[in-house]
């Protein structure tokens, strides 16, 4: 616990590009109506004993059932919400293919760096949507 009393969350996060274009997918319905049906880039938690490079490939093949290459770390984001921190480490990442099965989200999509911007974001993935229309 942080010295306000929410949780602190260490996750991992991944643009992932394939042929210039970045995926995006949207979390379904959550308890917590703040990232309910937020767009986001996918990830998700460490586990003790991994470093963010193994967790980030683990999480991208446990959610969309896709094999990545982690390349150069991209930012990291400290974000608080409502009901805890979040500390998101951010890496660029590389798909030879586009064959994703949605397995906890509920829509993806490819989208050029210039159009990221009109989805609704999760408030933690705004600082990266900025980041990369900055590149």
């Amino acid at each position: 616990m942080s010295e306000e009393g929410k949780k602190s969350i260490q996750v991992v996060a991944a643009v992932i590009w394939n042929e210039g274009e970045i995926l995006c997918v949207q979390r379904g319905e959550n308890r917590y109506d703040y990232i309910s049906r937020k767009w986001e880039f996918p990830g998700g938690k460490l586990e003790k004993g991994e470093s963010e490079a193994e967790a980030l490939s683990r999480e991208i093949k446990e959610e969309l059932n896709l094999e990545i290459e982690v390349k150069e770390k991209l930012i990291a984001v400290r974000h608080e919400y409502p009901d805890f921190f979040l500390t998101m480490h951010t890496y660029n990442c590389f798909a030879a293919h586009r064959n994703i099965t949605l397995l906890e989200h509920i829509d993806s999509d490819w989208r050029k760096v210039n159009d990221i911007s009109d989805l609704d974001w999760a408030g933690a993935d705004i600082p990266i949507v900025k980041c990369l229309s900055n590149i």
